[in-house]
């Protein structure tokens, strides 16, 4: 472990064995990552801030759930590190990680082998899949903020919870979706990036 990895842990704030799993996830995807483009080149430099950290901020927040349900997983942001994470902090909670690439969905499941996550994996494309009944519910770049409120209106149990991290524009997304859709929105600044927002949804009805 060089020292860089080593400060970075520090920064996390997590145990050594959390690290460690963190670590071997990193190095899967830097392995995996030039054949089936999971993350950009330029994020990949600094993946323990914009990827890493930036998904234990959503762990985090998170109050306690049964079922966490990720969806557009990618290459596993949020949703694998926050199942990783959880290995410790919150055994109890099971993950499903949605993605239709079928390439993507092959690299999360080997992370979930190598890792014991309590995860599985949906190759499937969000809307085509039936309910899914998630107490959280996240996803990370998949959608417009509009298109995302029908996908917790489908797959959020009655009183779960969507953390949605959005960038700069956060807020017309936020005004958009109020045209079509009813919920309660609590916008929690960002640790990595202070333009951006996990907005912490609940009670999402069509408006």
């Amino acid at each position: 472990m060089n020292c860089e990895n080593t400060a970075t842990a520090d920064r996390l704030d997590v145990s050594r064995e959390t690290f460690d799993r963190l670590a071997s996830y990193v190095a899967l995807l830097e392995r995996w990552n030039p054949k089936i483009n999971l993350v950009s080149r330029n994020s990949l430099k600094d993946i323990w801030v914009r990827h890493i950290q930036d998904s234990i901020q959503v762990f985090r927040i998170a109050e306690g759930a049964h079922h966490w349900v990720d969806l557009g997983s990618g290459g596993g942001f949020p949703g694998m590190v926050c199942a990783i994470m959880a290995i410790e902090e919150a055994p109890m909670t099971r993950f499903t990680l949605v993605e239709s690439d079928q390439r993507k969905s092959a690299f999360l499941r080997t992370v979930v082998r190598e890792s014991g996550a309590n995860c599985s994996v949906i190759s499937r494309r969000t809307e085509a899949i039936e309910p899914l009944g998630a107490d959280i519910l996240s996803a990370r770049a998949l959608a417009d903020l509009t298109t995302l409120m029908s996908f917790c209106d489908r797959h959020l149990s009655n009183d779960g919870t969507a953390l949605l991290p959005k960038g700069e524009t956060w807020e017309k997304e936020l005004t958009e979706a109020c045209k079509e859709w009813k919920f309660e929105a609590e916008p929690i600044r960002s640790l990595t990036e202070p333009q951006s927002v996990i907005l912490k949804i609940r009670g999402v009805t069509r408006g």
